[in-house]
């Protein structure tokens, strides 16, 4: 493993910190996100880091305080705030104590911090302070849980790091973990490091770099020795080959759908959807190369690779034996099969174990979180985009490290009563404590004509409520731009699916992309769109067939991909069409718009007879005089504004001046205001299918009737 420490790097982070934070906590800060850069080390909150120093209080009195990174925290992108402090002669005090149940610890950390607004430490944190070392690191390096977690696991570590390195047999990560591992140390106070069987290893050091430097050291010991005991290797990679990635992705699309159809939780509510989950896919070749390998199943059904990952992706996996990929039917009946004998094995693995559980946790559900299937790879699955990513990084690292394992000797886990009083830890379960769900948080929706004023607007309130959102539209500068903006503060809750309405083709490749970044879809907003001012006398045959194309025949490709996928996921689903008062109210001179999105909401009004079967329920929201969504211009305006300028004798502030004063309620609407309206039919507040919603201020002749 590389050494990334840099003189110039540490004297940066001293410059920036220094003054505010210390030389000290600049310096740690430093070196933690150095070890966070390194997925070998650690993933995703995992992983700590600790700096003991002199704080001074509000007294203006210097006492001892051990900064601990706080829980859950990604290393990669710590700051000094990140390294929580607490009261270290306190913490110390505690060792004298015959046990400290996880409650009561939490809440002397808790209660010990020097800042309460302060996040929680992390659930080492006694580990640190009982370590005397100024500094120190702790990991879960996957070369090192390599060697521990395996039946000669003793011998191996003694082999592979010598002599200078602590052994600790695994003990439960609290406040017995950190006094046994305190005495350890204390009996060879000269060592370079502790390895804890099958949870990780920790340094320490006088500096911030001499800590740093040993875990890096001891870590390139345990990835030397394992590159030099392969000797499994050839039977490891014997049995049938290794499925092409193009063929495995493929077959995921197929698959994600009713997968995620299957995994879904039925609702104790008529009214509210199912709970859905967010699946991604590992396709790629390190994947394949294990589930497709004779070893693939025994090295794959085993405990994960530490503790920490418990949480994320429960004890074991599901693996599906010989998938029928050939027979949509009998596989979809295979993967139900399996899926409800998951559930009964670890509803009985929750109750065998549950009297020991802390009544004031909630327990998870039964559903699986990564699934395995030979000739696809692996299915990972979380409530959103954030926690299927942890889940799928957690999967390829620990499948890799345990066919190294497997290649030298035989993979060992933790037993089931240490993984059940680790996966209902009161401080791994803080970890996962983010409030009540948004809405949408389970949710992926399409909407098209996404780069418009009116999609804008809508993408936004779906993502600002949690939703997973592909905007689609031609390709270009307009979507490119939407989707930099909107990823700035929502991430991957964002992607651009380049889309023609137009085109069959374009349209079911978006769905796949959607289905391949998330795994299905559960909201379409049916909004691509065009306008053509024009007198019936004097309109253009070629002009109207481009409105029909985009406003009839797009809205048919939309809403006939759909149902497809809706029948597939089998979970419901909902279709918001955004038409126009235009349906209600036509006016003179806009006939080819008028009469091609009358039509389109007379598609969606037979569409919400046609979908209801399968519990999608098709609604219509009917705007009107809607000009911009920020810098966005609307189309429609775009093409008719100028005219009616001209007409009327006004600027563009005094046309939309016009257009507020002649609804009822004197309101500007704005693209905003149609959002709300969406969000109305797809948070599902009423049983309603077939409705239209005007957004327009109150117009008598547009009134839907």
């Amino acid at each position: 493993m590389k050494n990334r420490w840099s003189d110039s790097g540490a004297d940066e982070c001293v410059e920036k910190y220094a003054k505010q934070w210390g030389e000290q906590l600049a310096l740690r800060t430093y070196t933690a996100r150095l070890i966070g850069a390194e997925k070998e080390l650690v993933l995703h909150g995992g992983g700590n880091t600790s700096v003991k120093v002199t704080f001074v209080n509000a007294l203006g009195e210097r006492v001892p305080a051990v900064f601990v990174k706080a829980s859950g925290q990604d290393l990669a992108g710590m700051v000094p705030e990140h390294h929580t402090a607490v009261d270290l002669e306190r913490l110390r005090r505690l060792r004298a104590l015959p046990g400290l149940p996880d409650r009561h610890m939490l809440n002397e950390l808790m209660t010990n911090r020097f800042d309460f607004q302060a996040p929680a430490p992390s659930l080492e944190a006694l580990l640190h302070a009982l370590l005397s070392p100024e500094y120190v690191d702790h990991t879960h390096a996957d070369s090192i849980l390599a060697l521990t977690n395996r039946s000669d696991a003793e011998s191996v570590v003694a082999e592979a790091l010598g002599p200078d390195v602590l052994v600790l047999d695994y003990v439960r990560p609290g406040f017995e973990l950190a006094r046994v591992a305190a005495a350890c140390f204390e009996g060879a106070p000269s060592s370079a490091g502790m390895v804890l069987m099958k949870h990780g290893i920790v340094t320490w050091g006088a500096t911030a770099r001499e800590s740093y430097e040993r875990m890096i050291e001891l870590v390139t010991r345990a990835e030397a020795y394992l590159a030099g005991k392969r000797k499994r290797r050839a039977q490891t990679q014997k049995g049938p080959a290794i499925t092409a990635a193009e063929t495995a992705e493929q077959r995921y699309l197929r698959v994600a759908p009713v997968l995620r159809g299957l995994l879904a939780i039925p609702s104790n509510h008529s009214d509210r959807p199912r709970r859905r989950f967010i699946l991604q896919a590992l396709t790629d070749e390190g994947t394949l190369s294990v589930v497709d390998s004779k070893l693939g199943k025994p090295v794959a059904l085993t405990p994960p690779l530490t503790t920490d990952h418990l949480v994320w992706t429960k004890p074991l996996p599901l693996w599906i034996d010989d998938p029928l990929y050939d027979d949509e039917t009998a596989l979809r009946e295979q993967l139900l099969g399996a899926i409800d004998e998951y559930a009964r094995q670890y509803d009985a693995y929750f109750d065998r174990h549950s009297d020991r559980m802390d009544s004031r946790l909630t327990r998870f559900d039964s559903r699986p979180r990564v699934i395995l299937m030979p000739g696809l790879g692996a299915v990972c699955v979380g409530k959103d985009i954030g926690d299927v990513s942890v889940i799928r990084d957690i999967t390829a690292r620990t499948l890799e490290v345990k066919m190294k394992v497997a290649e030298t000797g035989e993979y060992q886990g933790l037993s089931e009563e240490h993984l059940f009083d680790m996966e209902y830890h009161v401080l791994q379960h803080a970890k996962l404590e983010q409030g009540e769900e948004p809405s949408l948080q389970r949710s992926v929706a399409l909407v098209t004509g996404a780069a418009g004023a009116i999609g804008s607007a809508i993408c936004e309130e779906l993502l600002q409520n949690g939703c997973h959102v592909a905007a689609g539209d031609l390709p270009g500068r307009n979507l490119d731009s939407l989707v930099r903006e909107l990823k700035c503060e929502h991430g991957n809750r964002i992607i651009g699916v380049p889309m023609d309405v137009t085109a069959p083709g374009s349209v079911a490749g978006g769905f796949d992309r959607i289905t391949r970044s998330w795994g299905g879809i559960d909201l379409v907003v049916v909004n691509a769109g065009l306008a053509h001012a024009s007198l019936l006398a004097e309109m253009d045959v070629a002009a109207f067939r481009k409105l029909e194309q985009v406003n009839v025949e797009g809205t048919l490709h939309v809403l006939s991909e759909s149902a497809r996928r809706f029948k597939v996921q089998g979970t419901g689903g909902d279709v918001v069409l955004i038409s126009t008062k235009n349906v209600f109210a036509p006016g003179a001179g806009f006939g080819a718009y008028s009469a091609s999105k009358a039509a389109a909401h007379q598609l969606a009004r037979i569409a919400s007879l046609e979908f209801a079967q399968m519990d999608v329920r098709v609604n219509m929201v009917a705007p009107d005089a809607v000009f911009a969504h920020g810098e966005r211009r609307s189309g429609l305006w775009a093409e008719v504004g100028p005219d009616r300028m001209r007409a009327r004798g006004l600027d563009e502030a005094g046309l939309e001046e016009y257009y507020r004063n002649r609804n009822l309620l004197k309101a500007k609407v704005t693209a905003t205001h149609v959002a709300k309206a969406v969000m109305f039919f797809a948070t599902r507040q009423t049983p309603t299918t077939g409705a239209t919603i005007p957004v327009d201020g109150g117009l008598p002749d547009a009134t839907p009737r």
